[in-house]
């Protein structure tokens, strides 16, 4: 199973950028798709979720209003458009696939992209 991300970079505070998450590999449906962010000397956090078999799409609070998930009709493919990026929206960008099987959900994530927003 791989779980690619792309679509990182350097971008200065007020711009936008998008990420995209794709994963492939495995013949079982994906329940979910999530972004988390690392910062360095900081806990991993959520960012945003998309559970669309139970409706559910939400974002962590610093967040909402300027990140957005996109799903463009492939399910095994996610976006987040992120927009209005502040220096502390910087980190590595991680996608992280749940995969339903019959008794049990299997996670991956992939490598990252890393955002830098420059004041």
């Amino acid at each position: 199973v791989q779980v690619e991300e792309s679509g990182g970079g350097l971008v200065q505070a007020g711009g936008s950028l998008r990420l995209s998450c794709a994963a492939s590999g495995s013949t079982l449906p994906i329940d979910g798709m999530s972004w988390y962010r690392q910062a360095p000397g900081k806990q991993r956090e959520l960012v945003a979720r998309s559970v669309p078999r139970r409706g559910i799409t939400d974002y962590a609070e610093s967040v909402k209003g300027r990140f957005t998930i996109i799903r463009d009709g492939a399910e095994n493919t996610i976006h987040l458009q992120m927009s209005s990026l502040k220096p502390e929206d910087s980190g590595v960008y991680l996608c992280v696939v749940v995969f339903r099987g019959r008794a049990t959900d299997f996670l991956y994530e992939g490598q990252g992209t890393q955002v830098t927003v420059s004041p």
